[in-house]
């Protein structure tokens, strides 16, 4: 079986995309998102994920292709929300043309729209992820440490 992952597998240790957006708006003191901020990311709990791997290895016929999406699509606007309201900060769209400026490597990534589904996989399997979102993740403080 093969497994795919949402670009934003989160949760408490998260080292990647969010980690890094958050780590950007701390530094830059402003947290910002790319144009009207409409793009939108998948996401997936790291939990889940690992429960669907799991999942997957006991009971996924040979050859499948499974998808760990948790929600289809958290726009960055409502990601960038979170932020500045987990670190007391500003909120404010960041114009198409400074995004690589202000957000760096991650800017490119950011940018995106990587909205993605997991019905197939949740119909194979019986799959259904029940932990925090992105956003009650982001909320709860999974990235302020």
């Amino acid at each position: 079986m093969s497994v795919r992952f949402a670009p934003t597998v989160h949760g408490a240790g998260d080292h990647w995309f969010i980690a890094a957006v958050a780590a950007i708006a701390r530094q830059k003191g402003v947290s910002g998102y790319p144009g009207d901020g409409t793009n939108r990311w998948s996401a997936v709990h790291r939990t889940d994920a690992g429960r669907l791997v799991s999942l997957g290895l006991q009971e996924a016929p040979a050859g499948a292709r499974l998808y760990a999406v948790a929600e289809e699509g958290v726009a960055t606007r409502e990601i960038a929300e979170a932020i500045g309201r987990a670190f007391d900060l500003p909120v404010a769209s960041i114009a198409p043309e400074d995004v690589a400026e202000h957000f760096g490597w991650i800017g490119r990534f950011f940018t995106m729209d990587g909205s993605a589904t997991s019905s197939a996989t949740r119909e194979l399997l019986g799959w259904t992820p029940d932990r925090p979102t992105l956003i009650e993740d982001i909320d709860g403080g999974a990235y302020s440490g």
